[in-house]
């Protein structure tokens, strides 16, 4: 992903989502979108609510195939979040059919839960993306109870225990909305340089690019701003450009 980002220019990773629809339909506008707006991506990431009506190795190989051609890594926003035998196959179909990497829950645990999934990733140079705290309105429900963590003290937030296990399992990444920059800045003072933050949200979800830029994302995932505007290539241009124009020149 940093390679990518140095050599595109951009930290912006497309999420090809897209309402229900027929599923020609959805296939033809998921590579159009892709050929039009690839230059000013660094990544590409793909829910299952593209996976399932496409087919995992008919229509959705099609675009990962594509996004290979140009250089972008895939990644499955698949939220791994079952037992351990059940999650390693899950992820070995992800990388079988092209996917650089998966996104899991933490909440299953470690033993017997995302053990398998890191191990089988990282011996095949893959990665695991862990949510931390979610983009939307009801991400406190669950990520922002207060809890108690066998190694602390008194109560705990449950996105900060699971911000301290994306360092102790070395995953690839952390996601934390981009609708809460508070939340990034807080995570971010956990995980460090250990563990890049990709943050959902900006645009129609509410997340502002620079709030959330400034407060230490390291890479924004952004979805129906870029794939429902009237033209994506010039929002996606635009998305990158303002990003680009707060960094300067430390991308």
């Amino acid at each position: 992903m940093e390679n990518s980002a140095k050599n595109k220019k951009s930290n912006i990773v497309l999420a090809l989502d897209f309402p229900y629809g027929n599923r020609n339909e959805l296939l033809i506008k998921a590579i159009k979108i892709l050929d039009e707006t690839h230059e000013f991506l660094c990544a590409v990431k793909i829910n299952r609510q593209l996976a399932l009506p496409l087919g995992l190795f008919n229509g959705l190989k099609k675009i990962l195939r594509l996004a290979k051609d140009y250089g972008l890594p895939a990644i499955m926003d698949c939220k791994i979040n079952d037992v351990g035998h059940t999650n390693e196959t899950i992820a070995k179909y992800y990388f079988e059919v092209g996917f650089d990497a998966v996104t899991a829950n933490p909440f299953v645990g470690w033993k017997e839960g995302l053990k398998p999934v890191f191990e089988i990733a990282h011996k095949n140079s893959k990665g695991v993306i862990l949510l931390v705290y979610m983009s939307h309105k009801g991400a406190n429900e669950g990520y922002g109870q207060m809890v108690k963590a066998p190694e602390a003290e008194g109560l705990v937030s449950q996105y900060q225990i699971f911000a301290r296990k994306a360092v102790e399992w070395n995953a690839d990444g952390a996601v934390v909305g981009a609708t809460y920059s508070k939340k990034i800045a807080e995570i971010k003072k956990i995980v460090k340089d250990k563990v890049p933050i990709y943050s959902p949200g900006i645009g129609i979800q509410g997340g502002k690019i620079e709030e959330a830029v400034k407060a230490g994302a390291n890479f924004l995932i952004v979805g129906r701003t870029i794939t429902l505007a009237k033209n994506p290539a010039k929002t996606a241009k635009e998305v990158r450009d303002t990003v680009n124009s707060i960094l300067g020149d430390t991308l």
